[in-house]
Parts: structure tokens; C-alpha cells; sequence
């Protein structure tokens, strides 16, 4: 599996990608799907972006992203991350592919500590997150979602 930075030109095949994964639900805190002009500013060119990494099959199709963005509640030296893998068919390994490539590419830009939230229905999030080393700092109980249902989140942090 091939690992390089995203290209504005990947823009609409990752977000077909992600809106296949808002549209299952229960993985991803994003509950409503995104056109490619939202896609591109929530995850490549917002002032918030830090980078997003994408994983490449021998087919040259996109098997999934990593993003790394700035978040306003975490200290300027954390980065937030956010990690998506295609569902249909599915591919094995895109996290773990990504995750190297995007830890190298923060401490080269000075970032110490990479934060994940993720919902705790989540569970394939969590086992991944915790798999690759994070660990929970802080819990934030009962988050609504859009239909009201309450949703814990773990907020889990990794040095590098």
C-alpha cells in the first residue's frame, strides 16, 4: 500500500469515500454528508489543516485518509486527527499504513502529542486508536448526536 500526501485532485473520490462512512453511521462523529468544496476546506485547505494523508491500492484507487488538523481547545503543539477507511470493498491495514507516515510527517513540523475523539460506539475507532497507542485522558459523557441519542467520547492522546 502506497502512503503520500492528498492532492486537491483526490477531493472528490475521498469524499465519496467518507460520505459512504457518515451515511453507515456510528463511526464517525460527522453525522451529515459533505459536498467536495466542504470536503476540501474541512480536510485540505481550511486554515485549520495541518495535513491528510492518503493510502493508495496497487490499483491506484484511495483506500482511505488520514487527516491532521488544529483544534481550538487543544494546546498549539497537539494536532487533532481524524482517520477513514473505504468500506466497500473493504482493505485491511489503511490505519496502520497511514499512522507511521503521518507521526514522522508532525515531528518534523514540531508537533509532540497527536489527540483522537472518538464516540464510544465506536468500537472498531477505539480498538484502532488504542492498538497504535493512545491513551484516554479525558471522557466527555453523554454528547448528543442529531436524533438526541447521548453518546460518550474518549478523548485519547499519543506522544510522538
Amino acid at each position: 500500500m502506497k502512503v503520500r500526501l492528498a492532492r486537491d485532485g483526490d477531493a472528490e473520490e475521498l469524499c465519496i469515500l467518507l460520505n459512504e462512512i457518515i451515511g453507515i453511521g456510528g463511526t464517525t462523529a460527522m453525522e451529515e454528508s459533505l459536498d467536495v468544496e466542504q470536503f476540501k476546506h474541512y480536510f485540505l485547505t481550511g486554515d485549520h489543516c495541518i495535513c491528510c494523508h492518503v493510502s493508495e491500492g496497487e490499483d491506484s484507487s484511495l483506500t482511505g485518509l488520514q487527516v491532521l488538523g488544529h483544534h481550538p481547545e487543544l494546546p498549539k503543539d497537539w494536532a487533532d486527527i481524524g482517520t477513514f477507511a473505504r468500506v466497500h470493498p473493504r482493505v485491511y491495514g489503511v490505519g496502520k499504513a497511514l499512522f507511521p507516515v503521518s507521526c514522522a510527517y508532525l515531528v518534523r513540523h514540531g508537533f509532540s502529542v497527536i489527540n483522537a475523539t472518538i464516540r464510544a460506539d465506536n468500537s472498531s475507532g477505539l480498538q484502532y486508536y488504542e492498538k497504535m497507542g493512545f491513551t484516554t485522558y479525558k471522557t466527555t459523557k453523554a454528547v448528543p448526536l442529531k436524533d438526541g441519542t447521548l453518546v460518550d467520547r474518549f478523548s485519547k492522546s499519543y506522544t510522538l
